[in-house]
């Protein structure tokens, strides 16, 4: 029984020391390399922490090996880490910060005037030298204590009011979620993953942690190629990367690619998407350019530990489609629940709730924000289990199939009517010459805003006209935008509160 994800490494570094375990431009790491550094780590960790265990310590990150390197030596001192974006404003890192109060600080040697600001906390430079002695009988003593409900990260999301939330994930969710991934899959040493998501994002706990179990190469694909999709594709080609696990926006990079260049990436096998919906329009396009792939959409957010349902690609869809969200993971039970907390009906709308050794255990210091969504399961008076409810609304389709509505908070009440922004999205996004788009809501003027990128000449009168023959005239866009690029975070999503900001400000 595996109840701590360092096995993982472990395993690997015996079966194949020699084999690439991560890489980027500039660095390379086998496994018995990854396994020696972290171990370096960790006997420094423990060293400063007196042995201290089950401790918060925080990583200044960038997209390195370094930062794997450090995240592994953190869990093999006993303690939990908790990756922090070193290119976000200050105000946020010191709220982050506070409410964590780390046990030490991590960072490499790039940021270290970032660690200026913490001088009363203890601090390790992980790219300096340190002594080649690890103390593997102290190291192999924490591990042996270690169980599987002790948290393995905190990562910080962007909470409703603006302030981060910390979600606390275990290694055993993450080790049932890494399981159920190798059971439906067929990863193995082979495997060659082409990393998009920030190391703070949960999309890379996949990446990580699949390249850890299998022997397998994680190739750490730099942020600027995705502007830029010949020399995306390039990068992908000389490193041989034969699975991705993208968010759907950075997918939209490939999905304008020419189609007679499709044979660029004969490798590429395995395209999995999760993090936002991901339109039909831009699955086709991909689709057209590697025939040949499987493709997977998955649903879940922070809290379920990244996925919590999928759905295998068996059938072509119509670009005014939905997309299916699919079935549960294996250990894991999906509760639809009316607004009387009872189980829907097909085709009834309802707010998907989580069951299951997924859930993260709630949210950093924050009781009152956990109480509010990790609740009794409604459908249970009899023991306490909990359920975590995500906010976003689904249905059943006729095949049983889950159906991703929108958010509860992207559910608006206009001209008496109640509409899913997801639904104005969706219509958009079908309309010939749309690349992105995006649909907010001003309450303060009450009108729906459309902003969308276009790949031919469109002006906002055609797209609106095209919308009059899609949607009902109480959900035509009240103001609709044409701009160069849609914004996005720096997890690679759709930037809606941005885009409010700036449609405020026309």
């Amino acid at each position: 029984m595996i109840h701590n994800v360092i096995k993982y490494l472990e395993d690997s570094a015996k079966r194949r020391p020699n084999n690439i375990a991560i890489c980027n431009e500039n660095m390379k790491l086998t496994f018995q390399e990854l396994e020696i550094e972290a171990k370096k780590i960790a006997t420094k960790i423990i060293e400063i922490n007196r042995g201290i265990t089950n401790k918060p310590i925080a990583v200044f990150t960038d997209k390195t090996p370094a930062s794997i390197v450090a995240f592994m030596g953190i869990v093999l001192s006993g303690n939990y880490y908790v990756p922090i974006d070193a290119s976000m404003p200050m105000e946020r890192i010191l709220k982050i910060v506070d409410v964590l109060e780390p046990s030490m600080l991590i960072s490499t040697s790039r940021y270290t005037k970032l660690l200026d600001a913490f001088q009363d906390i203890p601090q390790l430079i992980s790219d300096s030298e340190f002594a080649s002695q690890i103390d593997e009988y102290k190291i192999q003593t924490i591990v042996k204590r270690s169980i599987d409900t002790n948290p393995l990260y905190v990562l910080f999301t962007s909470g409703s009011t603006g302030e981060p939330k910390g979600v606390v994930v275990s290694h055993r969710a993450v080790i049932d979620y890494i399981e159920w991934l190798s059971e439906i899959f067929d990863f193995d040493e082979n495997t060659i993953f082409g990393n998009q998501a920030p190391f703070y994002f949960d999309n890379s706990i996949l990446d990580i942690y699949l390249t850890l179990k299998h022997g397998c190469t994680l190739v750490l694909i730099p942020e600027r190629y995705f502007a830029f999709q010949r020399e995306l594709i390039s990068f992908m080609y000389n490193y041989k990367v034969n699975t991705i696990f993208w968010v759907p926006s950075a997918l939209n990079a490939l999905s304008r690619y020419k189609l007679e260049q499709n044979q660029l990436l004969p490798e590429l096998d395995k395209v999995m998407f999760c993090g936002e919906v991901m339109p039909v329009k831009i699955l086709n396009s991909v689709k057209r350019l590697f025939p040949n792939a499987l493709y997977v959409n998955m649903y879940g957010p922070t809290e379920i530990t990244d996925v919590c349902s999928y759905y295998i690609v068996n059938r072509d869809f119509h670009e005014e489609e939905s997309l299916p969200i699919g079935m549960p993971c294996n250990n894991t039970e999906i509760l639809v629940l009316n607004e009387h907390n009872q189980l829907v009906e097909e085709n009834e709308v309802g707010e998907l709730c989580v069951r299951g050794s997924s859930l993260a255990h709630g949210y950093y210091g924050n009781w009152e924000k956990t109480e509010k969504v990790f609740v009794q399961n409604p459908l249970n008076d009899k023991y306490p289990e909990r359920i975590y409810k995500t906010g976003d609304l689904v249905k059943y389709n006729s095949l049983g199939e889950i159906i991703y509505i929108g958010r509860k908070d992207f559910q608006i009440k206009h001209l008496g009517h109640r509409i899913e922004l997801g639904e104005i999205e969706g219509a958009s996004i079908s309309v010939k010459g749309v690349k992105e788009c995006c649909c907010v809501y001003s309450h303060i003027d009450k009108q729906i805003r459309l902003i969308c990128s276009i790949e031919e000449q469109l002006s906002e009168q055609e797209i609106y006209k095209s919308l009059m023959k899609k949607i009902p005239k109480y959900m035509l866009p009240g103001k609709i935008r044409i701009v160069d690029q849609i914004p996005k975070t720096a997890n690679g999503k759709i930037d809606r509160k941005r885009i409010n900001q700036e449609f405020e400000q026309i």
